[in-house]
């Protein structure tokens, strides 16, 4: 499937935040692609495509990961909004064809992540989290110029915010998240004093 095709389809099936929400992450991923090196359109495919299952109803989800069995932890049984990730990764190969490795992992790992990402699984998670429209998040504007500076201190900083956002709430923290940080904890800018 085109690109074109696949931007389509998507209009069709997200909700217009996760559309233009997902055009975002398209076109950061492939801005960081070009500031790294990496291939832009393979990074702009794996933007597109890594919310392909979020607007799929649960019970769907839980199916769609059962049926080509993808674990499903305990902590994504509790929170199974974590699974549009994994469910995406299917969704994008046989939906909207999609057959190289390095998107359909890109895609499987950006919300969690793990450690040692490689070069477009580390671009993907941060687009996500640093495209136009995210207002939300602390320290967004410092984020997103070491996004362009470096990529492991950069998804270090991310990391470090999302589990200290979730330690605030209700429910369990997927032990991938926290395993990530540990492996990119190495790479945090030591605080700067005021």
């Amino acid at each position: 499937m085109e690109k074109e095709e696949i931007v389509k389809k998507l209009k069709k099936e997200l909700d217009k935040n996760r559309y233009e929400h997902t055009l975002g992450v398209m076109y950061t991923a492939g801005s960081l692609a070009m500031a790294y090196g990496c291939d832009m359109e393979q990074a702009m495919l794996a933007g597109l495509l890594h919310d392909c299952a979020k607007c799929l109803p649960t019970e769907q989800k839980i199916k769609v990961c059962e049926k080509h069995d993808i674990l499903i932890s305990g902590v994504e049984r509790e929170n199974p909004g974590l699974l549009h990730a994994k469910a995406g990764m299917v969704l994008a190969e046989e939906v909207y064809g999609i057959s190289d490795p390095l998107i359909l992992h890109a895609i499987k790992v950006h919300t969690t992540g793990e450690p040692d990402m490689n070069m477009l699984d580390k671009i993907i998670y941060v687009a996500d989290y640093i495209e136009p429209m995210r207002s939300e998040a602390p320290r967004l504007a410092e984020i997103r110029q070491m996004a362009f500076k470096d990529l492991n201190s950069c998804v270090a900083e991310i990391l470090h915010d999302t589990l200290h956002y979730l330690s605030g709430r209700k429910g369990s923290i997927d032990p991938s998240t926290q395993l990530t940080y540990r492996f990119y904890e190495q790479y945090r800018q030591p605080e700067k004093e005021n």
